[in-house]
């Protein structure tokens, strides 16, 4: 259980609780400036990669190192998967809390002598793309109740959307997202790709886009399912099958096969 000293003062402690951020990325950099705004104090911000790490001081006036790792209270690792374990290793402060930002990684990858954690924010970020940190759902892990109520008001001083996760459960979450999120643009990739061949604005498709995204707000993926697949329209299935070569033929015949496998089409 929480102790009532840190119940009754998690805010205060909050405001003096040395934070710093690990990596350059994408996720660290939107992370880093949705703590700025929401005043959320940072001590540093630390990397390989003094261009990008040089962008994001100018921009949010944090500090930042490429050499010495600052000591704190928390550390938030927002690095690739597979450098994870290796950054990890690297933070000697003890008694510290250090959290990775992962979908798909247990917090036990984390290697150092220190409390382990996991801070999950379920969003596709790119640095050129602002974002709402609001409505971003935020998924909460840690070894005990304290850590867990720290990670909770930090995340809960960004996000209206907190909630704790298990591993085993936040690797669905992560796979959903895989499917529902980089699937998804990679075929709006592709579609571009054949809209380009055929000198057709990609801006044209944007409100069939911007519809579809909005229509499942309110109805079921799968009801909202449209298309000639759906409606078994074999002649139009075959005359865009001869508009096709390559992978982009692939992927046709493949998402037609799985939408008629999950409507039980013939």
């Amino acid at each position: 259980m929480l102790s009532p000293l840190l119940s009754s003062s998690i805010k205060y402690y909050l405001c003096f609780m040395q934070t710093v951020i690990i990596g350059s990325g994408n996720v660290a950099y939107h992370l880093a400036k949705a703590f700025v705004l929401n005043r959320i104090p940072l001590a540093q911000i630390f990397g390989r990669n003094e261009n990008e790490l040089s962008k994001i001081s100018g921009e949010l006036n944090i500090p930042y190192s490429t050499e010495t790792l600052q000591k704190a209270d928390l550390y938030i690792i927002c690095v690739s998967d597979h450098s994870v374990e290796d950054v990890s290793g690297t933070i000697t402060t003890k008694d510290c809390l250090v959290a990775h930002t992962s979908g798909s990684l247990p917090k036990e990858i984390l290697k150092g002598d220190y409390r382990k954690a996991s801070f999950y924010p379920l969003q596709t970020f790119s640095k050129s793309k602002a974002l709402d940190y609001s409505k971003i759902p935020f998924f909460i892990e840690a070894e005990n109740e304290e850590d867990r109520k720290i990670l909770f008001e930090i995340a809960s001083k960004i996000s209206d959307n907190v909630m704790e996760s298990t591993h085993e459960k936040r690797k669905y979450i992560h796979l959903t997202a895989v499917f529902a999120c980089n699937f998804v643009n990679h075929l709006f990739a592709r579609a571009k790709e054949i809209s380009d061949l055929q000198v057709i604005p990609f801006d044209y498709f944007l409100p069939l886009i911007d519809e579809t995204v909005q229509k499942i707000h309110e109805i079921d993926p799968k009801s909202a399912q449209t298309g000639p697949a759906v409606r078994n329209d074999t002649r139009v299935l075959q005359l865009h099958e001869q508009l096709l070569q390559g992978e982009s033929l692939e992927i046709y015949k493949t998402m037609n096969l799985s939408i008629k496998k999950m409507y039980q089409l013939p």
